[in-house]
């Protein structure tokens, strides 16, 4: 059975508790206790959350724990010299310790984080790198491993974190069974960008989202101006002045953002070759797929897959 001390401090962030249903759940699918996990907080007692949900804590102490789980208000506040002092004791006790979101702030405030490679909520990230000038600090990533330290994005990313520590613990399948469990519909490797296009893309009407995601399950397909207006039942005219009106660019280029995520997803995550890559998502073959990485992450796709094959 593996510990977890998981510590709130006041304020926290209620999504940040979502990442306890892993372990949770982990225990349930398994049918034995594979997890116990204590609350913690400095001073032990009722602690009050930012929307007022209140969470009954232990204080922290001399315990050692397996892993130790760092959050923090959704707006980062200033760690004490007492919990300052009991994560650099919980560090070198601990197999691996780890930040949910604006926790990040808390472990680099203890000097947890000195030269570590470490991701937090993208709104955040750059207050954590000016604050923190010792920090490797990458703003678009869902997670990230350096050692012995795991760092979390913000909100649901704590849920991905702790779905990569059951699957580094107790195997690929129990995180899978785990993952349906929640009803995750896909469980986001570290590597993943925060952002979703579909999200920035930010169409308001219910036609324009309806050829959005039109597009994101059809990315083979040619995705003509009149095949999307198609599936937004409009006409070809109508579609193309709604959708610039709604997302601020023009279709064919919405597509070839989406499809470019959808690449850059795949080479991550896959061993797909690049050329299988380019066809699976609607690129005319690798050089076009090619120019359009240069165009929106600056780097050809060889140079993305180095990348996350480093972080791995």
């Amino acid at each position: 059975m593996l510990t977890i001390g998981f510590v709130l401090t006041p304020s926290f962030s209620t999504m940040s508790l979502a990442a306890l249903s892993v372990f949770e759940m982990a225990n349930l699918k398994a049918g034995e206790e594979l997890y116990r996990v204590q609350v913690l907080s400095e001073q032990g007692g009722e602690l009050k959350g930012a929307v007022g949900t209140v969470v009954v804590t232990r204080a922290i102490g001399n315990t050692a724990f397996d892993t130790v789980i760092v959050t923090n208000a959704a707006q980062p506040l200033p760690s004490t010299p007492a919990m300052q002092s009991y994560l650099q004791n919980a560090a070198r006790d601990c197999r691996r310790i780890a930040a949910i979101c604006t926790g990040a702030f808390t472990l680099a405030e203890a000097g947890l984080l000195d030269g570590r490679r470490v991701t937090t909520h993208w709104f955040y990230a750059r207050e954590l790198a000016s604050r923190f000038p010792n920090l490797q600090v990458e703003d678009d990533r869902i997670f990230i491993i350096d050692g012995s330290v795991w760092t979390s994005a913000g909100m649901s990313a704590g849920i991905d974190l702790a779905l990569a520590m059951l699957e580094k613990d107790f195997g690929a399948e129990l995180a899978r069974r785990v993952a349906q469990g929640l009803v995750i519909y896909h469980r986001r490797a570290g590597g993943q960008s925060q952002h979703s296009e579909l999200l920035e893309m930010d169409a308001k009407s219910d036609r324009i989202q309806k050829a959005l995601a039109y597009a994101r399950g059809n990315l083979r397909a040619p995705l003509s101006v009149e095949e999307l207006a198609d599936a937004a039942s409009l006409s070809p005219r109508q579609f193309s002045r709604a959708f610039r009106a709604e997302t601020g660019q023009s279709p064919a280029k919405a597509v070839e953002r989406l499809r470019v995520e959808a690449a850059r997803l795949m080479i991550e995550q896959s061993r797909h070759s690049i050329e299988v890559v380019a066809n699976e998502t609607g690129f005319a073959d690798p050089e076009r797929m090619r120019r359009a990485f240069l165009r929106v992450f600056g780097q050809p796709p060889q140079a993305v897959r180095r990348n996350a094959r480093v972080q791995m």
